[in-house]
């Protein structure tokens, strides 16, 4: 589409200078995210202020023109695409730290705010905030707001959804609004924080948000289990969740995650094994030992073929080295990869691993499984090499989504739905449940501007 004068007129004079860009460079990297999907906007515009956004919404709302908010673009499931054109709102600049406030275990933060920059300027308060997506060091605070980000830590330590306290935004009418506080305990009218996390854009456009912060834990202890196959791997997964000790993280990896990371790193020691479980936990020099005792006696069992503890610091990175360079390892191998992040119940992941394994045996498509194993939350790729995987890689997702729900999971743990997953939503949620979805969608957003085509 392209924007009416009148609507242009309004947004230079809205943002003046470079704050306003319809060259074809920002144009072009604005329409995408790390999904394939892509539509060019017909202007990138950047907010510096609250103000300016309430003015930006007005004006295209009066023109029925679409609006979609971007952060650093690292979205997996085209939520930051543009799919009906208009304006993109690139908050980038919006980056400021406001307030850390250590006594108050709180953050005040902009939505540019990279997840990296935000957890090097909360290192020598002695705080962390939560969730840490692999993203971090290039998607925003206000990306992780909009898709409920999560990360290894958000085992113990909870989402993005847990990790807010308030914040500050501007619904699809145009009007701004506050919700939520600056204490940890609320129990005051509807729970607007929580609805506008992960709504993607689609309700309203954060433009603050107050962030609670963790304690940095003194003392992190770091373990490797091998197995000798992934049902050894996913009932030991099981057994950890089982006990009273909550780990950090718990991540799983398969033999294939496996072999692509030991090939893409050579270096980095990474086993041959049917299956690896990474497990941190955390706490106090006092404290640590016991919950590493207690997490190793519950990885023992049927299948293990290794168990190695880190002695110190450098020890804890070379045990995760083969984490770290899966994400590389997958690209290297093909550029076609369908990327599906779902969550079920941890009792059932052992019935989500192999179902997933069958399924990519029937089509024929090799599969990659890691991920979050404590939540349940498991990456599951397909990656097909030419046109004929990939087409019978995309006829395999209805079957694992249907898998997926079968197991009383649900369609995504962390990415969100976007555009790549929503015409799967009616599985997931009954279409009275959609309607009360599309019920708020109208109340916050009465003439359909924001993020257009996105969830629901």
């Amino acid at each position: 589409m392209a924007l009416p004068v009148p609507l242009f007129d309004t947004l230079r004079a809205i943002f003046p200078g470079d704050a306003l860009d319809s060259g074809d460079d920002a144009l072009r990297t604005a329409a995408g995210d790390y999904s394939r999907h892509a539509h060019r906007p017909d202007v990138v515009v950047y907010p510096a202020t609250h103000a300016q956004v309430e003015s930006l919404v007005r004006a295209c709302r009066e023109h029925r023109v679409p609006l979609t908010a971007r952060g650093g673009g690292t979205s997996s499931t085209g939520a930051s695409v543009p799919l009906a054109g208009g304006v993109v709102a690139n908050f980038q600049r919006m980056d400021r730290i406001v307030r850390i406030a250590p006594g108050d275990r709180l953050a005040v933060v902009e939505p540019g705010v990279t997840n990296e920059a935000l957890q090097q300027a909360l290192a020598p308060h002695g705080f962390f905030w939560a969730p840490d997506p692999g993203s971090a060091p290039w998607c925003t605070i206000g990306g992780n707001l909009a898709c409920n980000a999560g990360g290894p830590r958000a085992l113990k330590y909870g989402a993005t959804r847990d990790n807010v306290l308030g914040l500050r935004a501007v619904a699809g009418t145009g009007a701004g609004f506050a919700a939520g506080t600056h204490t940890t305990k609320d129990s005051t009218g509807y729970d607007l924080t929580r609805l506008i996390i992960g709504s993607e854009g689609t309700l309203a456009l954060v433009t603050e948000a107050t962030l609670k912060l963790t304690p940095r834990p003194s003392a992190v202890r770091s373990l490797r289990a091998t197995y000798r196959d992934t049902a050894s791997a996913a009932q030991a997964v099981a057994r950890i969740m089982a006990q009273p000790v909550t780990p950090a993280a718990l991540e799983f990896m398969d033999a294939l995650a496996l072999k692509l990371a030991r090939d893409h790193a050579p270096d980095a020691d990474v086993p041959q094994a049917g299956a690896l479980l990474l497990i941190e936990v955390d706490g106090t020099p006092e404290t640590v030992s016991f919950a590493q005792d207690a997490v190793a006696r519950a990885a023992r069992g049927e299948g293990l073929i290794a168990l190695d503890i880190a002695a110190d610091a450098s020890e804890n990175a070379a045990l995760w080295a083969a984490r770290k360079a899966l994400s590389f390892a997958q690209r290297a191998a093909t550029q076609h990869k369908i990327n599906e992040d779902v969550a079920v119940p941890v009792s059932r992941l052992p019935e989500l691993v192999a179902g997933a394994q069958a399924l990519a045996a029937k089509h024929a498509v090799p599969l990659v499984c890691f991920g979050h194993a404590g939540n349940g939350n498991l990456h599951v790729n397909l990656l097909p090499r030419d046109v004929d995987e990939i087409e019978r890689g995309y006829a395999a997702l209805p079957e694992l989504f249907a898998l997926v729900i079968a197991l009383g999971g649900t369609l995504s743990g962390e990415h969100g739905i976007g555009v790549v997953k929503r015409d799967y939503l009616p599985l997931a949620l009954g279409e009275s449940t959609i309607a009360l979805m599309r019920s708020v969608k109208a109340a916050f957003d009465p003439d359909g501007i924001l993020n257009p085509g996105k969830v629901v």
